[in-house]
């Protein structure tokens, strides 16, 4: 029996994990003016409680969760009225996606505090939305094998990898011979050693194209977010490291490229608006209209493009390095970058000081060729201590 064509589609139940974030608010953005398509069933926070509280409020989803749970009652006490269910801690994070409700996990916890929810949403059979690129960069095997196990897609929200997605549509079948991942090259492109070995926290914030939060910011700075970017790719389309290329693109207009084995390129090009990848991995494989800025050619008569600086940068070239290498590096990458930017956002270590003590936690960290999950949950923390005690040196 055919069902009714005149039936309407109900809207995509979505849970936002880090909603009170960069990516998480411009998520809510996208579902407010789509009424129609989404709604926000599950909205994650990690302690912007009051966030969270307005949050609930406009959009009424069935449940939320605060990560700190000293704010569980304050929570609980401002939405009591509103008929939303309030849960707290660590715990209820990761479990809060098996909600029958859910169609879809936007993933957008930063850093490595966002693994344990996606990989129990992939369990329970989620779509996932993935802007936490620490997930595949700590996990991309074990990550990938599951989403394969459990016939689970995972649609990158990343500008750049959504760039790549949207190129391979209707390209499934044909060899990549190679991708290109743009990038900005951040605040401090251009410059030299003398110069990044005075930058400031306050001028690292300052990102000349797109509006993120302070990690990311730091990370697009240092390339250490391209860096984290390569290893996404890799498993994201499944590449070889030789596969993968940055160009750095300053307009910010092309967002990625791909080549195939007979040599024709496909690139995605737009405005920079993370409110289109977002609504892309929500709406796949439809496209559904929207009043964002169009690119007007004649604004942009030039788009250049150049290679990054990996001697003055050196957080691509580790990257790199942790990706050839394999096994818990980029574990071990990860976890190194997580502190020392955190350390450099509370005036602990000078800029370049950050690379510096990576390539040291790289170098003294124990390589695990086939890491299981435990092993990597041990990587991180080891690494952690490790470069805790490093920056104090």
């Amino acid at each position: 029996m055919n069902p009714n064509p005149n039936q309407e589609k109900q809207p995509k139940r979505i849970a936002i994990m880090g909603s009170t974030g960069s990516i998480g608010t411009q998520a809510l953005d996208v579902i407010r003016d789509n009424p129609t398509h989404f709604e926000a069933e599950v909205l994650v926070a990690n302690s912007n409680a009051d966030l969270l509280i307005k949050q609930a409020i406009e959009f009424k989803p069935n449940a939320v969760v605060i990560g700190d749970e000293s704010k569980y009652q304050y929570v609980k006490e401002a939405l009591f009225t509103h008929d939303v269910k309030v849960f707290a801690g660590a715990k209820s994070i990761e479990q809060i996606v098996e909600m029958e409700t859910i169609d879809t996990v936007l993933a957008s916890i930063v850093g490595y505090a966002g693994l344990a929810s996606t990989i129990n949403a992939i369990k329970h059979k989620k779509a996932i939305a993935l802007a936490n690129k620490e997930t595949l960069v700590v996990a991309g095997d074990i990550v990938t094998k599951l989403a394969y196990e459990n016939a689970v897609n995972l649609y990158p929200v990343d500008s750049e990898h959504s760039a790549i997605f949207q190129c391979l549509v209707g390209e499934f079948d044909n060899e990549i011979e190679k991708i290109y991942l743009t990038a900005s090259g951040g605040p401090f492109r251009g410059k030299d050693r003398v110069f990044l070995a005075n930058v400031t926290k306050a001028q690292a914030l300052k990102h000349p194209n797109w509006v993120m939060g302070a990690k990311i910011t730091i990370d697009s700075a240092s390339l250490m977010n391209k860096g984290l970017e390569v290893i996404e790719a890799k498993w994201l389309f499944n590449l070889k490291a030789e596969q993968i290329d940055v160009i750095v693109h300053p307009q910010s207009i092309v967002h990625s490229i791909v080549q195939f084995t007979d040599g024709s390129m496909k690139a995605q090009m737009g405005l920079p608006d993370m409110k289109l990848p977002i609504q892309y991995a929500f709406t796949y494989p439809e496209r559904i209209k929207t009043n964002f800025p169009r690119f007007d050619f004649f604004n942009y008569p030039q788009l250049t493009f150049e290679k990054p600086d990996t001697e003055t940068f050196t957080n691509l070239a580790l990257a790199f390095k942790a990706m050839e290498k394999g096994g818990n590096m980029p574990c071990v990458l990860n976890a190194a970058n997580e502190i020392v930017v955190q350390a450099f956002l509370e005036d602990k270590i000078g800029f370049l000081q950050m690379s510096d003590i990576i390539a040291k936690a790289l170098d003294k960290m124990p390589f695990i060729k086939t890491p299981s999950m435990e092993d990597y949950i041990q990587c991180d923390k080891e690494t952690r201590l490790l470069t805790t005690e490093l920056i104090k040196k």
